[in-house]
């Protein structure tokens, strides 16, 4: 009886392991997939803020540009 019932146990404890192997698997699996996340995440914030350099470059040319246009029509006197 005692055989038997020391099999169960083992056999139980084996289904155990085996459960806690895959478990461990997954996790891994799970944190290589959030590292590849968390790196296209900054790859977006790293183009999103070039966009927004770039953005802010064309506002500054373009504030330039306003003021050569006015200061052009100023001296040909037409405003």
């Amino acid at each position: 009886m005692t055989d038997n019932t020391e099999n169960l146990l083992l056999e139980h404890l084996k289904r155990f392991q085996s459960g806690q192997d895959r478990i461990e698997r997954k996790l891994e699996e799970v944190i290589s997939r959030l590292g590849n996340l968390e790196v296209s995440v900054a790859s977006l914030r790293r183009d999103f803020a070039h966009s927004e350099e770039n953005a802010a470059s064309m506002g500054i040319r373009m504030d330039r540009m306003n003021e050569r246009i006015e200061r052009i029509e100023r001296r040909l006197e037409l405003s």
